[in-house]
């Protein structure tokens, strides 16, 4: 789907912030399926947390993203995701080895540009949902700048700078 537009990288470089800038803006926007998996699964106690059950929490990734792209169809405007489907795929095969990625990779299409934030120490901080460190950050980081190009996207580095510049920079980025 050429309308649809990951924005990915490393944890805490400010992703959820620019999609938030972008929805202000009036673009649709997807927010990220591990925020939302983990702050239910902490309201009911549940154990798809990245911290105790990494692997149900990637399934879980997964299916939430699947639903994510499937509610995104009818839009003919740019829709912003917070994360992707392939993230959640890189995750899981990361885990338990199993070749998701390429299988759902092909299947399931994003636009050929891809935003992805790199790493920004200062900035990065933990909170309840975000519980891991800044090196496990990297780390996926470093995955997903790999596994994005093995499937055809474009990957296009966003500066640090002021989230309004950001949004600026991608939508420059899109039409341009």
């Amino acid at each position: 789907m050429e309308n649809f537009v990951i924005i990915s990288g490393c944890s805490g470089g400010g992703k959820s912030t620019l999609l938030s800038e972008l929805r202000r803006r009036g673009f649709a926007t997807i927010d990220e399926p591990g925020r939302r998996i983990v702050a239910e699964e902490l309201k009911r106690g549940g154990r798809a947390l990245p911290w105790v059950d990494a692997v149900a929490f990637a399934r879980r990734a997964i299916e939430v993203s699947l639903a994510d792209h499937a509610t995104a169809q009818s839009s003919t405007r740019w829709v912003f995701f917070d994360r992707s489907l392939i993230d959640a795929a890189a995750a899981l095969e990361q885990f338990t080895r199993e070749p998701v990625v390429q299988n759902l990779g092909q299947v399931y299409r994003y636009n050929r540009r891809l935003f992805l934030v790199p790493p920004w120490p200062e900035i990065y901080a933990t909170d309840e949902e975000r519980r891991h460190g800044l090196a496990e950050a990297i780390a996926e980081y470093d995955r997903l700048i790999h596994v994005y190009p093995s499937l055809g996207y474009d990957i296009h580095v966003l500066p640090k700078m002021g989230v309004s510049e950001r949004a600026d920079w991608v939508l420059a980025s899109l039409t341009g």
